[in-house]
C-alpha cells in the first residue's frame, strides 16, 4: 500500500498542469525564454545573472559544456559573442515548478573571432525559483540548413 501511495505522489507531481495552469505558466517560460536570448544579444549581465540558475548546464553545439561562470566569463571577455538569436518554433511543456522549452532557433555571432550562423535545434530545462523562472540546462544541436 504504501509503495501505491508513493507513486501515486510521484506521478501526481510529474503530471502536467491542467491546460489554464499550463498556458499561464508556459506564456511566462516562453517570457523567460525570449529575456535570455536578448539579454544574451545585449550583453545585458546583469540581466544573465538573474536568469541563470547558479548550477547551470550550458551544452554548446560543438560540445563545450561550461557552468555559469564559465558561460557568463566567455560572454564578458568577448571570446563568445551573439548578434542575434531568433525562435522561428517553440514548443513548451510545464511539468509543475519545471519546464522544458524546445525550439528552433537560428544564432548568429562569433567565437573566437570566428563568426557563425546556425540553424540549431535547442533545449532549455527551467525552474521555478520563487516567482522566477531560471535557466538550468541549455543544449543545442546544429541543423542541416
Amino acid at each position: 500500500m504504501l509503495r501505491f501511495f508513493a507513486a501515486a505522489c510521484l506521478l501526481a507531481l510529474l503530471a502536467p498542469l491542467p491546460p489554464a495552469a499550463g498556458a499561464d505558466m508556459g506564456e511566462a517560460v516562453k517570457a523567460a525564454d525570449e529575456k535570455w536570448a536578448a539579454s544574451v544579444v545585449a550583453q545585458d549581465f546583469d540581466a544573465l545573472d538573474d536568469i541563470l540558475h547558479d548550477d547551470l548546464i550550458y551544452a554548446h553545439s560543438t560540445g563545450i559544456i561550461e557552468s555559469k561562470s564559465e558561460y557568463l566569463g566567455k560572454l564578458k571577455s568577448g571570446r563568445q559573442r551573439y548578434d542575434a538569436i531568433d525562435h522561428h518554433e517553440t514548443t513548451i511543456r510545464v511539468f509543475g515548478d519545471a519546464a522544458v522549452a524546445h525550439s528552433i532557433v537560428t544564432m548568429k555571432g562569433a567565437t573566437a573571432g570566428e563568426p557563425f550562423d546556425n540553424k540549431l535545434m535547442m533545449i532549455h530545462t527551467w525552474v521555478k525559483d520563487g516567482d522566477e523562472w531560471r535557466l538550468a540546462a541549455h543544449q543545442t544541436t546544429r541543423l542541416a540548413e
